[in-house]
């Protein structure tokens, strides 16, 4: 800012947003203090520099209510968990799918969590097949992350959206 540039010369952009010229420094600081204004190095790393002419206070607020509206827009994934037992009703699981289509639209990941319980430790292969199931009913809008993993008396799979899903529900397929 102001005396702080210490480039030579400077593509000046005035307060209007009009293009100044390449013109050396000493003489667009004059220009800034003509009208009572600051000059700002806005793109240092260009050939030659970039400055404009800006009121500093003004053009400081403006960059952190930029900030805040972008933080505020920013949405981050989060991992939702949904937990069912393997003797689950088909009406349930519809149910419960039809939450995990709802947090996977929303652009969340899902933890699905298949729960074994006393002897149905003994066959594995039923909770694969509901797993499979559930994965074939929301292969539209679904993709899963890993393979399904055997923890203790639990059956975890992690599915994110799938993003040609989303290009096909814009498109209004």
């Amino acid at each position: 800012m102001n005396g702080q540039i210490r480039a030579r010369e400077l593509r000046v952009i005035g307060a209007s947003g009009d293009q100044l010229g390449v013109m050396p420094t000493a003489r667009a600081l004059d220009k800034a203090r003509e009208v009572g204004l600051d000059l700002v190095e806005i793109s240092p790393n260009a050939a030659p520099p970039v400055a404009k002419i800006v009121d500093w206070g003004k053009y400081q607020y403006q960059k952190m209510k930029e900030q805040q509206r972008n933080r505020k827009n920013a949405h981050s994934s989060e991992i939702k968990q949904m937990r069912l037992g393997l003797k689950i009703s088909q009406n349930d699981l519809n149910i419960k799918l039809r939450k995990v289509r709802k947090f996977l639209l929303d652009g969340d990941k899902v933890k699905i969590q298949l729960i074994f319980r006393g002897r149905e430790m003994a066959h594995p292969e039923v909770g694969r097949d509901l797993l499979s199931k559930i994965l074939d009913q929301l292969s539209d809008v679904a993709v899963a992350d890993n393979k399904p993993v055997m923890a203790g008396r639990n059956l975890n799979i992690i599915i994110r959206s799938n993003p040609h899903a989303k290009a096909k529900d814009a498109q209004g397929h």
